[in-house]
């Protein structure tokens, strides 16, 4: 319906207006509010967003690291056939390991995907009730399941491998959540010039937690200290634990439930974001939407490559390369420094392109998620070409994951931009997707590897996630939007001020300057 409204006269409707725009007094058109100045709540909670991912990503790839020293590979199945750049070995490496566990590659492959048969099922679910019961409490149990499962990770390994693969699997139920939670809370608090800056910069929080992870688990494994190995899981589970108190007692769910926030801060927000009702969760609609199936295909295409050399990548580097377990880390640990670096120049790239109206939302997103894709497949047929060279395919296995970060300026924002009041459900939704990676990644380099741990079957794997990279780009490219999709507002109204009325469109900036964004219809 269409109303007509004088704006001489004081508004009887203002209470059916949504807060994502204002109207200046002086120019009578509409305007967004400016920025506070200062650091504010909603950079507290990116900063404890982060450091929440930094942990979540510690305690999730210490593992992966971890194994190499708990795995005794002087008798493993591949050891003899690992023949590949021996004449090209590094000096101060060790040529096998003799950790207390006689598992063979394709055991270790199970280990290593365990975690992500249950952080697939919480998924959706993380994403629902993250938008119905909020995200705070959810995002930090979460990451506190995690971490108190990973004090218990070295009493598992000891007792039994499956009790061990069973603990790693209701791990990745626990941190299952975290994703979909997070972007739930950001549909409530990332103003719309802030949105992509601030998601790289909170998501990023999982490569720096990476890089750190890495080496320190090698140097770890190395050391005396709590036994070895063992120590990786205390130390990383202990920290969780604190950063888990920090969050409930700073954190809440909303601007509005903040009590220490500022009013500027708050009507800031609010006039970007909006005040949001309550609304049924269209499940046919996102279900049958092209756009969310194009966000699906790149999610798993760069999740692919990511969880692959995640999981992998400490075991190719000392089955092939030859580094031992402290070098292993070090350098196990570069590609995803690279991957934090490109992350955060994305979510400013991106937001600087839609602010100045260079290119609309839509080729935004389409522009930043190919390089993020496209790049890394190039570089990973590359590896072949770089033979035994261990300094060129350090490098070149470097940016071909790292820059795969370039995609939190693609599809990692597009969720909020197609559907804000359900971001939680749709990172639900296409996490679940992008999860089947990380158990299959692991599962395919298993087989690949079981019994011909060569460099020629290692390139089989980076020729794999090169073609998931290009096809996932190609599908994102035809499908996705960036513009507000009409089933995230419950009914579509037209409000009239003096004669002009102000229509659902996509705007080259963003779908959220639309007035009739999360308002019940009249």
């Amino acid at each position: 319906m269409t109303m007509s409204i004088d704006s001489s006269t004081e508004d009887p409707m203002d209470y059916l207006k949504p807060k994502s725009m204002e109207k200046d007094p002086l120019l009578g058109k509409i305007t967004h509010a400016s920025a506070p100045a200062g650091f504010g709540s909603r950079h507290v909670l990116t900063l404890l967003g982060f450091l929440g991912f930094f942990n979540v990503y510690c305690l999730r790839v210490n593992l992966s690291v971890a194994l190499v020293a708990m795995v005794n590979s002087s008798n493993s199945d591949a050891s003899d056939n690992t023949t590949d750049c021996k004449n090209d070995i590094p000096a101060n490496t060790s040529s096998a390991s003799t950790g207390e566990f006689d598992w063979d590659t394709n055991t270790q492959s199970q280990v290593l995907g365990a975690f992500f048969y249950g952080y697939i099922i919480t998924q959706i679910p993380g994403g629902w009730l993250a938008e119905v019961f909020g995200g705070k409490k959810l995002f930090g149990l979460g990451v506190l399941c995690t971490a108190v499962l990973t004090l218990l990770t070295p009493l598992a390994a000891r007792w039994n491998l499956y009790v061990f693969i069973a603990l790693r699997i209701v791990e990745g139920i626990g941190e299952g959540v975290t994703f979909p939670a997070m972007n739930a809370m950001w549909g409530k608090w990332a103003p719309l010039w802030e949105r992509s800056k601030l998601l790289s910069f909170t998501y990023a929080g999982a490569q720096l937690g990476t890089v750190f992870s890495m080496p320190i688990s090698g140097i770890l494994c190395k050391s005396d200290f709590l036994g070895g190995w063992p120590s990786v899981f205390y130390v990383f589970g202990a920290i969780g634990c604190v950063w888990f108190v920090v969050w409930m007692l700073v954190v809440h769910d909303t601007p509005a439930e903040h009590p220490r926030i500022s009013k500027e801060e708050r009507d800031y927000i609010e006039t970007s974001v909006g005040t949001r009702l309550k609304m049924k969760t269209p499940w046919l609609a996102i279900w049958t939407s092209p756009a969310v199936y194009a966000i699906c295909a790149a999610h798993f295409s760069n999740n692919w490559g990511f969880y692959t050399m995640l999981t992998c990548l400490p075991s190719y580097m000392k089955r092939i390369l030859h580094f031992d377990v402290q070098q292993d880390g070090f350098l196990s640990a570069l590609p995803y420094l690279v991957c934090w670096l490109c992350q955060m120049s994305s979510g400013q790239l991106a937001d600087f392109i839609r602010k100045n109206k260079y290119l609309s939302t839509a080729a935004t997103r389409k522009l930043v998620n190919s390089c993020g894709l496209l790049l890394p497949a190039i570089l990973l047929c590359c590896v072949q070409f770089a033979g035994c060279d261990h300094a060129a395919v350090v490098v070149i296995v470097t940016f071909a994951v790292g820059m795969g970060g370039l995609c939190m300026g693609g599809f990692n924002c597009n969720h909020i931009d197609i559907a804000s009041n359900f971001s939680g459900t749709l990172m639900g939704i296409t996490n679940m997707f992008a999860t089947i990676p990380g158990f299959l990644g692991p599962a395919v380099v298993g087989v690949l590897t079981k019994h011909k741990d060569t460099r020629d079957q290692w390139q089989i794997v980076f020729y794999i996630s090169a073609a998931i990279y290009v096809t996932g780009c190609v599908v994102f490219n035809v499908l996705a939007k960036g513009e507000e999709q009409p089933w995230n507002v419950p009914e579509q109204s037209v409000l009239v001020f003096k004669g002009n009325a102000i229509n659902e469109k996509e705007d080259s900036d963003s779908s959220r300057d639309s007035i009739t964004a999360n308002v019940q219809s009249y």
